[in-house]
């Protein structure tokens, strides 16, 4: 893998990204670790077309940000990893979750047959197009041609995924295995279902599904070691990506991270605060344990659900 960026062409869109492509990949000189890294929701270039047809302004909309996740993880590449970021913000497209999810109450126009009108998400309005950003805030003045939903799942979302699947099957074609970690935040009033405390970190292996049980152990010690606390599972078990790309009977392994956004982020403002250094910090060190995992611990737990 070649050193520097790889970017997306310009999609046939009515989106411009302020100049830039709607993601990027961030590429190591040489990829040394079996693990790609992707962060989907840190998007925040806004199209000025949809902040126009907004009902909400520039502070409001970017509620449902995972904001900074990719400055965050921005260490692991030169330790050898890639990473794949979204420069399109969540609000405009969300690629964790199925192609197709879609409320047809917020669209003109008939949604094709194949659409997912009645997922669980879709009823909360955070379908693919979402309605709504966090807290039921509605995002749009009108309804939405449903070309305009159907175009930016073809020309965002199906090349987003194509390319999170070509790392992933040139890093198992690599290293025999692969790993991804699927990089995101939470607002920081999340509280555990079991404890009613509010975590610092969540990870989410799908109850032991998409990722071997070790890999969840390993990150969940190193992160505790830290003096942080962590949640597994509760109450994000992990979304679209985590489920449809782990697959660990197959060497293919998907891990979600959730980082409590108090940790580092004024929520009102979206600006950073001095707790960001610190985290990064942290985080490169998790980064380093974690890849320092022996190759077959991977493999030496049954894969079954908790």
């Amino acid at each position: 893998m070649q050193n520097g960026t790889w970017s997306s062409p310009q999609p046939d869109t009515e989106a411009d990204f302020n100049g830039h492509p709607p993601f990027e990949v961030l590429c190591p000189a040489d990829q040394r670790l079996p693990y790609v890294f992707n962060s989907p929701h840190s998007g925040r270039q806004y199209p000025q077309s949809f902040v126009e047809g907004s009902r909400l302004d520039a502070v409001s909309i970017r509620r449902s940000e995972d904001a900074y996740v990719d400055d965050l993880f921005a260490h692991v590449v030169p330790l050898g990893a890639p990473m794949l970021r979204a420069h399109f913000p969540r609000a405009y497209l969300d690629v964790n979750r199925e192609p197709y999810e879609l409320d047809p109450k917020m669209f003109d126009g008939r949604l094709p047959s194949y659409a997912n009108i009645r997922s669980i998400r879709v009823a909360g309005g955070l379908g693919t197009v979402a309605r709504i950003v966090s807290e039921n805030h509605e995002i749009y003045r009108h309804k939405l041609p449903v070309e305009a939903a159907l175009n930016r799942i073809e020309t965002i979302y199906k090349p987003y995924h194509s390319t999170l699947r070509r790392l992933l099957a040139q890093t198992h074609v690599t290293f025999g295995y692969s790993v991804l970690i699927d990089c995101h935040s939470m607002p920081s009033s999340v509280k555990c279902q079991t404890t009613d405390t509010r975590p610092d970190f969540v990870l989410g292996d799908r109850y032991g599904t998409s990722c071997g049980g070790a890999l969840t152990e390993f990150a969940s010690s190193i992160l505790t070691r830290m003096g942080y606390s962590v949640s597994r599972n509760k109450p994000y078990a992990g979304g679209f990506i985590t489920e449809h790309y782990g697959r660990p009977a197959g060497g293919l392994h998907a891990l979600q991270i959730e980082i409590n956004r108090g940790l580092y982020v004024n929520e009102t403002t979206q600006e950073l605060t001095p707790g960001f250094g610190t985290l990064f910090h942290d985080l490169r060190e998790f980064v380093q344990e974690l890849t320092s995992m022996p190759d077959a611990s991977l493999f030496a737990d049954p894969i079954a659900a908790e």
